[in-house]
């Protein structure tokens, strides 16, 4: 962390050591038609210098509010209700909007979904990658093109380019340009959101190839929201699985992986295909994601949890956390239990409660999920 920590200038605010980036029971509402939306409701994670972290789950589930709550770059309808966002001990959700702005894009930046409709279609790539150089540090605008110029090339594009409108480039091209607008202000935070979603599997690679090697090279950390579970096996240090607004499990990825312990995450990697395990048919998760207006008590998966027991239906389950770094919200891993999936009373658990829910044995767990990543490719 040190070394990492000395490669960039931090925030006058900064506690040199406290970690990059905590958040604490971060609660995003909307309204929405005479109604309150908990679209994120309560979520806490970490992430340390150099780490990748992977957001998964359902669309809907809250992944990108989650992730645009940190920067509080919000519809107008929606609004932080609490929680805490702590960026180098530095809260973010005290300060007030014109001072979050100089954290934006200048400590914690963001990759859109659709780099076509997130570039300005009427002024020059060079252009608006030069803008945040030019309104966050204040740089003149010549000196700014040029280091728009560096950036293209440093994402794999001839700076000549950089001269093109977006229509004129590729779907690739275009999002190696967001990238490098991502990087304009030398932040310690990238967040990706879907950045392959819309790309051929060649250019997904690429894609992915090139935010990995900038990672290293240029010692970010990395927020990446995705469907694709492969992504996250290739790229990710950890994983967060989220269903409606709340995490269901979180931990690094070989062991969520290899053992998923919540019943949501052993369903949703089933519902993914993974030729290198022989299975032909993909599993189907039961019923639809609650409506968020009126979310039902208990835990949130409960109506579609072929595990589901009374206690279910009527109490948030706690958050519960072993040794190897796992943490899990299922009443099915009760605290003080050894992390295998509890027998319960009138409740067909299935496979739920087979060893894959359990922990894998140490030395099986890299194998397993290169197996899996590899195969899903």
């Amino acid at each position: 962390m040190a070394a990492l920590r000395a490669r960039r200038t931090l925030p006058k605010l900064a506690d040199a050591g406290a970690p990059l980036l905590v958040v604490e029971d971060l609660r995003t509402y909307f309204k929405l038609e005479g109604a309150t939306v908990k679209a994120v409701d309560g979520i806490s994670f970490r992430l340390d210098d150099g780490e990748s972290l992977g957001i998964v789950g359902e669309s809907g589930c809250g992944k990108t509010t989650a992730a645009l709550s940190l920067i509080r770059l919000l519809p107008a309808n929606a609004w932080v209700a609490g929680g805490s966002v702590r960026l180098y001990g530095i809260d973010l959700m005290t300060k007030t909007e014109e001072t979050i702005r100089r954290y934006r894009w200048r400590e914690i930046s963001l990759v859109f979904q659709g780099a076509m409709n997130a570039l300005n279609p009427v002024q020059r790539i060079e252009d608006q990658i030069a803008e945040p150089i030019v309104e966050r540090l204040g740089k003149e605008h010549d000196e700014a093109v040029a280091r728009a110029g560096d950036l293209l090339e440093l994402v794999g594009i001839p700076r000549a380019r950089g001269r093109a409108y977006p229509h004129q480039l590729s779907g690739g091209m275009r999002q190696r340009a967001m990238i490098a607008m991502a990087l304009a202000c030398d932040p310690a935070i990238v967040i990706g959101d879907e950045p392959t979603t819309a790309l051929d599997v060649m250019v997904q690679a690429q894609i992915l190839s090139l935010l990995e090697r900038l990672r290293r090279e240029l010692g970010l950390s990395l927020i990446l929201i995705t469907h694709d579970l492969s992504v996250v096996a290739e790229t990710c240090d950890r994983v967060l699985v989220m269903y409606a607004g709340r995490v269901a499990e979180e931990g690094p990825v070989e062991r969520v992986f290899a053992a998923p312990r919540h019943p949501y995450t052993r369903l949703l990697m089933g519902a993914f295909p993974d030729i290198a395990s022989g299975r032909r048919t993909l599993e189907v998760i039961p019923g639809t994601p609650p409506d968020l207006r009126n979310p039902p008590p208990g835990c949130r998966f409960a109506p579609r949890c072929p595990a589901a027991m009374d206690i279910c239906r009527e109490m948030v389950p706690p958050e519960v956390r072993f040794d190897d770094g796992v943490r899990v919200a299922c009443h099915l891993l009760p605290p003080g239990s050894p992390g295998s999936v509890l027998a319960t009373d009138g409740a067909d658990t299935g496979s739920m409660a087979s060893a894959a829910a359990r922990p894998a044995a140490a030395g099986t767990q890299d194998g397993q999920v290169r197996s899996s990543a590899e195969g899903s490719r």
